[in-house]
């Protein structure tokens, strides 16, 4: 007899139809899974047999077939042991239910129970979109299924535990689900305890308004990092929709807590500049997503930028660009999202004191040249915002802390993000950072001496033709901050100031 269940497989971060057909032959005693699966799923023979055995049913003693299809899907991961076990169950008469209409996932223990599993949130979504009527998971993977509507989620102990809920003997409950807003963030930094460094805080607030990428430089101790650590505080809170696209990233990595199935505080990822190419971008062998997907739609910060070998750093070309990460491997190629806020900082010059006005630089020309051109032309092009940010006085280190909270910044970033929402109603990206050369000529229109203000500095500066278009998004993003819908001389000289000046050698 042939039996079928129905499971997932995770390819990148969508998820594919695959179908558990189990059959029972009478023929030597044998068990054999088909259908292109990697070493985990191999290995589920032993795992299967032994549940199956020590949750007190037969197994059978004839030749046991498992296939999971498609077979041109590779199969990754032990979350078909449950699927595998119910099939065979099925196939042997042991199980007589209709399986239709239900989607399975978990990795079995030696004893029956199941154990926690990776990736069950996308899993969730696709079951829920393709219509079936209930996701069976283990019980620790129920409160992250149960962040999507429209789908029962049974929460599952063991194996017999399944079983006697699908004989009608214990029916399981469905779980209840909770709703994504019910979690809140909470911010180690706050704006408010940052001494000084108004340029730069307000140079914050313009990127975090926009999602443009910013660029901080300057000597040791001056507080670039403090500064980073700070930007997650400013920003708006996150949607139920960015919840769930981010939490999926995460949940497909293996990375949720256990006691908090979601991620609802905006990423910080802070890789270590000894950092590979693929641990940044993604990759390997089954492709998994890398710091900038982990970052997606929060902030990465990348602390001694120049310290990054130049070919990991020229990974962040695209993504910067485009938003998402393009991963091509012999199986197959993959996207990951990569739409986040790059904070990075640097050291004017090896030793760090080149722009500081107390401390002698003991670099030499040819060495700060040298460092300087650790991060290539094009990459930082690509940053629309650099600005040197300055040693703090004594004096203002010893007074208190008087500066505006980052509630009340993140105020004026949200009101900023909803004239955007609004402008982009109807197109397919939400801030100002994200608009292309087409979307910069129909909304950030300028007059006639705004325009040539513009032209002239341009000529002026030596800057690109990408520098021409940051510019007038940044200048479209200050406008926002200061609540206007024209993009006047002011916001124009501002975005500006914020483009490094790019002198002829």
């Amino acid at each position: 007899m042939i039996s079928k269940t129905y499971s997932a497989a995770i390819v990148g971060l969508e998820c594919s139809p695959v179908e558990v057909e189990a059959d029972i032959s009478s023929s030597l005693s044998s068990f054999v899974i088909v259908g292109l699966p990697d070493k985990a799923v191999d290995e589920a023979k032993e795992r299967v047999r032994s549940a199956i055995k020590n949750s007190g049913f037969p197994f059978p003693r004839t030749k046991v077939t498992v296939n999971l299809a498609p077979a041109d899907i590779r199969k990754i991961g032990p979350s078909y042991d449950l699927p595998m076990a119910l099939g065979i169950m099925r196939a042997n008469k042991t199980l007589k239910c209709d399986l239709s209409g239900k989607m399975f996932v978990g990795e079995l223990s030696l004893d029956g129970k199941l154990r926690h599993t990776s990736g069950v949130l996308p899993v969730a979504i696709f079951a829920r979109d393709k219509g079936f009527e209930s996701l069976f998971v283990p019980e620790s993977n129920a409160e992250e299924a149960s962040l999507v509507e429209g789908i029962d989620i049974i929460p599952v102990k063991s194996l017999s535990h399944a079983v006697s809920h699908l004989d009608g003997s214990n029916t399981i409950k469905p779980y209840t689900s909770k709703r994504v807003s019910e979690f809140e963030p909470k911010f180690d930094v706050d704006f408010a305890y940052i001494i000084g460094q108004e340029t730069a805080k307000h140079a914050l607030e313009v990127a975090a308004a926009g999602a443009h990428n910013i660029l901080l430089s300057g000597p040791p101790g001056a507080g670039k990092t403090l500064l980073a650590r700070a930007v997650p505080s400013i920003l708006p809170a996150m949607t139920d929709d960015e919840i769930l696209e981010v939490s999926k990233i995460y949940s497909i990595a293996g990375m949720l807590p256990r006691n908090r199935p979601l991620v609802s505080e905006r990423p910080f990822r802070t890789p270590h500049h000894t950092s590979s190419g693929v641990a940044l971008v993604g990759g390997g062998t089954y492709p998994k997503p890398g710091e900038i997907s982990l970052a997606h739609r929060g902030v990465l910060f990348l602390d001694e930028f120049p310290e990054f070998p130049r070919s990991v750093l020229e990974n962040l070309r695209q993504p910067l660009e485009d938003g998402l990460v393009t991963v091509s491997r012999a199986q197959g190629t993959v996207q990951f999202p990569a739409r986040f806020t790059m904070v990075a900082s640097q050291n004017p010059c090896p030793c760090g004191y080149y722009t500081d006005p107390n401390r002698e630089c003991t670099c030499s020309p040819a060495q700060v040249q040298k460092y300087a051109r650790k991060v290539s032309g094009p990459l930082l092009d690509r940053i629309d915002i650099q600005i040197n940010v300055p040693p703090v006085e004594i004096d203002a280190l010893a007074s208190d802390p008087c500066g505006e909270s980052s509630e009340i910044v993140r105020a004026r970033v949200e009101e900023a993000r909803e004239r955007q929402r609004l402008r982009f109603e109807d197109e397919s990206f939400s801030t100002n950072a994200e608009m292309r050369a087409r979307d910069i000529r129909k909304y950030c229109s300028l007059d006639a001496d705004t325009m040539e203000l513009l032209k002239r500095a341009i000529e002026k500066m030596h800057l690109s033709a990408r520098s021409f278009h940051r510019i007038l998004k940044l200048s479209r993003t200050i406008a926002d901050l200061d609540g206007s819908d024209k993009i006047k001389e002011s916001h124009i000289m501002s975005g500006i100031g914020y483009r490094p000046r790019q002198v002829e050698l």
